[in-house]
């Protein structure tokens, strides 16, 4: 095999340093002089001391966390008391008020539902200990400015180019001096809210450690923030001791970003943007050749990176020219030569932001574009194992909490929890009856560092989590029943009608019934209830479900309710007495009666009787993504899942979200909008606050729309 000459780090390290220095410096007095302090601050320490006092004299705080972009803008807000510890109360996403996904704009919406949150609790806007940042923007955009003179002088473009408008940009960094008094005039506060920059990556390290089932572990444990990129880093690894999140090792330099890595190369392969990407390329890699020693591409692509000694992952910049130059031309000849051309920026297209869908020609699947999605795939968890298993060595670890926006590639997570199982910890450590075991929040892209600002900065100062997650429903409140009603007045086209109340037992009993009958004959409905998910995986309360069992659900969802591209897979919700039957469950995600696979971030293999029976949510590589619901979490999805079992023999659905061409739908007018556009779907399940619920069907005809089924149903 011809080798590839090896170069890492930035040729102009040298340059980059003092300017970096400087720049920070500089950045540093002039926030001060706004009113923006960072996390090591004489300002965070007061605000800390005071938060303590506060806690002492048993009152109730609360933190408001703020993210301004240059994506997943949102705000959120947690409540910390003594008895109940570090509470998170909502966790609101710009993109879901806007429909615009990856929303990066000023997070006006969702600090107006803040204030709806704050009504509803009695709570003065003027009672907000502080405002917190999941980014600390001046530092990053100082890191960023330092990058640019450490690979002088093709870099020098990148915090300028519209291709890669999710990097921090001045005008990002500008803005979060002058956010603050905005914040405040929204909340209508009397006086400027004090705030606080916290580090991107402890952000992310914090909420996910203090929302899982180990925080409370006298266990070894790590925790990976690998993303695109923070303040500072692009990786770095932590360790919970003894009460103590400690940093045991950070990377700088943005060229070795793995999250940029794959996001490049599913972007300029796959020909979708950036952040809509890389879950396609990951689906994508599943119909490719996964044999390391049979994949043409493979052996050649891994040589992108050098392997070094201490768990040293670094980007070999002759192959990764996006690193050094201009993003117009991100290849080098020997990447080139292993991959041939890179698709051009112009042509890319965001999946999540096209309006009419149904118009999209997808392109066409070849063997040679599936194996180059297999091999990035295989060499992205190589990274991942060289990475991880060294810190795993080093500390004797066998508790490994996952996050930053790399943790959303559920397949790699699942490779790591079959690596690192009972006979590699007995031959590397000498250990026996040991295995790694592994969580995941169901935020740990950019979602989840706006609650993990709070989260940060409550943990750095003794304040602790006291439970668990159990789910992602944290954004927005329930609809109320006038809202739901007065949506489906104004909707043309339409018919509905009341169908029950869930809050009863028979209700509940009658309407789970309903949805049962309608899925085991392959209909397709839409659920439409309570708060709605935070994060980007739809978990029954705004989903699209239908039959597991019937070989034809797959194109007939994404061709014609989603309008997606054929490769994509299906998901499935399923009971956990069914997830034990009929998935091979890693006893590496057992711990807190199997909550990591609560969120649709860990895939697990099917069994013999789920890949001969339920073939809709299988995918090409004999996977599932899995989601187990708790009657406890969701009465309705669990009591449709047992009805459902008692129809077709099985308690499992697919689901998958409530969009198409863009984010999940937070309103009720959103939702009644997919009964125009998805021509396969059969209704909508509208579920109020009250528990009232409403059935919707389209009256819309057309040469390629069935008449739906749902009133057929009701009888």
């Amino acid at each position: 095999m011809k080798r590839t000459k090896m170069r890492v780090g930035g040729r102009t390290r040298w340059l980059s340093r003092p300017i970096g220095w400087a720049i920070r410096g500089f950045l540093r007095q002039v926030g001060s002089l706004a009113g923006l302090h960072d996390s090591r601050s004489s300002a965070a320490r007061s605000l800390g001391a005071s938060l303590q006092e506060k806690l002492a004299r048993d009152e109730t705080i609360y933190l408001l966390a703020v993210s301004l972009g240059p994506h997943n803008s949102g705000a959120s807000l947690v409540a910390i008391s003594r008895e109940e510890g570090v509470v998170l109360i909502t966790n609101e996403q710009e993109e879901r008020h806007r429909a615009e996904k990856h929303c990066g704009e000023f997070p006006s919406l969702s600090l107006l539902e803040i204030v709806r949150h704050l009504e509803r609790r009695g709570v003065d806007p003027d009672e907000i200990h502080a405002c917190l940042y999941g980014w600390d923007y001046l530092a990053a955009f100082s890191s960023l400015s330092a990058y640019c003179y450490s690979h002088f002088p093709g870099s020098m473009t990148i915090p300028f180019t519209t291709n890669f408008d999710h990097l921090m940009t001045p005008r990002t960094a500008l803005s979060s001096l002058t956010a603050g008094s905005r914040i405040s005039c929204i909340l209508k506060r009397t006086r400027r809210l004090p705030t606080v920059a916290m580090t991107h990556h402890d952000c992310h390290a914090y909420f996910s450690l203090g929302v899982s089932p180990f925080l409370e572990s006298k266990r070894p444990t790590l925790v990976s923030v690998i993303d695109g990129g923070g303040d500072h880093e692009v990786t770095s690894i932590y360790q919970w001791s003894g009460g103590q999140l400690s940093p045991l090792y950070r990377n700088t330099d943005l060229a070795d970003s793995l999250g940029f890595f794959y996001g490049m190369l599913a972007s300029t392969q796959g020909g979708w943007r950036f952040l809509s990407a890389e879950g396609r390329y990951m689906g994508a890699a599943a119909w490719g050749d996964q044999g390391r020693l049979t994949n043409r591409f493979y052996r050649r692509l891994r040589q992108i990176f050098y392997f070094g000694p201490s768990g040293t992952v670094k980007a070999n910049q002759v192959m990764a020219a996006w690193t050094h130059r201009r993003m117009n031309w991100p290849y080098g000849a020997e990447l080139k030569s292993v991959l041939g051309e890179a698709l051009p920026f112009e042509e890319h297209w965001n999946p999540d932001a096209v309006i009419d869908v149904k118009d999209i020609q997808h392109s066409e699947i070849t063997r040679d574009r599936v194996d180059k999605a297999a091999a990035v795939q295989m060499v992205f968890e190589d990274c991942l194992v060289h990475l991880l298993g060294h810190f795993i060595e080093e500390t004797g670890a066998d508790q490994l909490v996952m996050t930053g926006g790399t943790a959303l590639n559920c397949v790699a997570n699942m490779r790591l929890l079959d690596i690192f199982d009972e006979t590699w910890y007995e031959r590397n450590l000498q250990k026996k009856r040991t295995r790694l075991h592994l969580w995941v929040p169901p935020i740990p892209g950019d979602a989840g560092v706006v609650p993990g600002a709070a989260y940060a900065f409550a943990m750095a100062n003794g304040i602790m989590p006291k439970r668990c997650l159990q789910s992602s429903f944290y954004c927005g409140m329930p609809p109320r029943h006038e809202e739901i009603q007065s949506a489906l007045e104004e909707k043309q086209d339409i018919h509905y009608l009341k169908f029950g109340n869930v809050s009863t037992p028979e209700g509940l009993r009658k309407v789970a019934h309903l949805m049962a009958r309608c899925v085991s004959r392959n209909g397709v409905i839409g659920v439409f209830q309570g708060v709605a998910e935070t994060g980007p995986r739809a978990l029954g309360h705004r989903s699209f479900l239908a039959n597991p069992c019937d070989e034809r659900t797959l194109e007939t969802l994404n061709a014609r309710v989603k309008y997606r591209e054929r490769l994509r897979p299906l998901a499935p919700m399923v009971t956990l007495e069914e997830a034990k039957r009929l998935f091979l469950l890693s006893p590496g995600a057992r711990d807190a009666d199997y909550n990591a696979y609560n969120y649709m971030v860990l895939t697990v293999k099917a069994g013999p009787e789920a890949r001969k029976r339920l073939p809709a949510i299988v995918h090409e590589d004999g996977t599932s993504r899995i989601q187990i619901v708790r009657e406890n979490i969701d009465p309705l999805m669990h009591r449709f899942l047992v009805e459902l079992a008692t129809c077709n023999g099985y308690g499992v659905s697919v689901n998958t979200s409530l969009n198409i061409g863009g984010p999940i739908v937070q309103t009720p007018k959103q939702a009644l909008l997919l009964l125009d556009r998805a021509r396969g779907l059969d209704g909508l399940i509208l579920v109020a606050e009250t528990g009232e619920v409403h059935t919707a069907w389209s009256t819309l005809r057309g040469e390629d729309r069935m008449p739906s089924r749902l009133p057929g149903w009701l009888q």
